[in-house]
């Protein structure tokens, strides 16, 4: 079969791998499409992502959606035929995190495209029958690939506790970004302020229901905020850019007694923290890796009418050109909300 093997920064090519085996418990999916995410950029061009790094050749993908071709000799609840997304982190089950139903903090976690584990983009993949879900016949399957990064906005929105009626902020409107504002607005949230410096991922932010959408790089985002808000801050705040500069920024938006959720992968290891403002507005801080239980409930969502995922997509590939679609993503993050490879 053809899969996009990535070697190293800047090296990817379509190549031909051998098609995977069936186990006892696992489905076939024939990939239909995939959506490009940010940490598969990452890899691309630098050839790591936080503990990440590629030093064999593999396949990268995890946002992906497609049709059952096989079933293991075990698989219940699933036939062939059957349209599906796939959730990529597998844990071993067994330990107190994956007992306790955090799995997503399971240590043995095998997460598709994590290097060296090979990911998704590729014509088939097979996985565990109680990690994929089907999907409603309303989606497509390019909307389909990206319940994954809408897993991840929601479980955001889990663990900021967010109540209807709460006012929050969104340090970064990429993709991720987009999907805490929507998974907000579908929660009940109050007002929803979102900041970035791109015009293109603003004007999206509005589309998809912002209360205000900033350009950080016209003026000071955290002053407007705070003028809106009457100097009070906001409930919940999510930096979802990975730039450690906003950091503090975060500590000064943050009204007393809020919460900040730190989503995106910080591009500094350590980052000096404000520790004065944490004690003095008893902020609590809290991090996020990656989801879990959130599959069912975006997919809900999604059936219930409350989250657009058909906006989001602004370029579309067939699988024979994901080379070119890897390059024009990195190159061009500024014209892209959403990439998806199409098989």
């Amino acid at each position: 079969m053809k899969a996009a093997v990535l070697y190293g920064p800047m090296d990817l090519r379509l190549e031909s791998i051998n098609k995977p085996a069936l186990g006892r418990l696992d489905v076939l999916i024939e990939i239909k499409a995939n959506g490009l995410c940010g940490s598969d950029i990452h890899f691309f061009k630098e050839g790591r992502l936080g503990p990440f790094e590629v030093t064999s050749p593999y396949v990268p993908g995890h946002e992906a959606s497609g049709v059952i071709e096989a079933v293991g000799e075990e698989v219940e609840g699933f036939k062939i035929g059957d349209r599906v997304v796939i959730e990529p982190g597998i844990p071993c089950r067994l330990c107190e995190w994956c007992k306790s139903g955090r799995y997503n903090l399971c240590p043995q976690v095998r997460f598709l495209s994590a290097p060296p584990i090979n990911g998704t983009l590729s014509e088939y993949v097979s996985v565990p029958f109680d990690f994929v879900y089907k999907f409603p016949d309303r989606l497509t399957y390019e909307e389909a690939a990206l319940v994954e990064p809408l897993a991840v906005g929601l479980h955001a929105i889990n663990r900021g506790g967010l109540r209807p009626g709460m006012s929050i902020a969104i340090f970064g409107a990429g993709p991720i970004g987009l999907m805490i504002l929507q998974c907000a607005r579908a929660s009940g949230a109050g007002e929803i302020f979102i900041i970035d410096k791109i015009p293109m991922r603003l004007e999206m932010a509005e589309r998809l229901g912002a209360t205000k959408a900033i350009n950080a790089a016209e003026k000071d985002a955290v002053e407007e905020v705070l003028e809106l808000t009457h100097s009070r801050g906001v409930d919940v705040l999510f930096e979802a850019s990975g730039n450690s500069k906003v950091e503090n920024d975060c500590l000064r938006l943050a009204k007393r007694g809020g919460v900040i959720v730190l989503v995106g992968w910080p591009d500094q290891k350590l980052v000096p923290y404000k520790l004065e403002d944490i004690l003095d507005k008893e902020l609590d801080i809290r991090g996020i890796n990656r989801y879990a239980n959130a599959y069912q409930p975006a997919l809900g969502l999604l059936e219930a009418g409350q989250i657009n995922l058909r906006a989001m997509i602004t370029h579309r590939y067939p699988f024979n050109q994901v080379c070119e679609a890897f390059g024009y993503v990195s190159e061009h993050p500024d014209q892209v909300i959403k990439a998806v490879v199409v098989n």
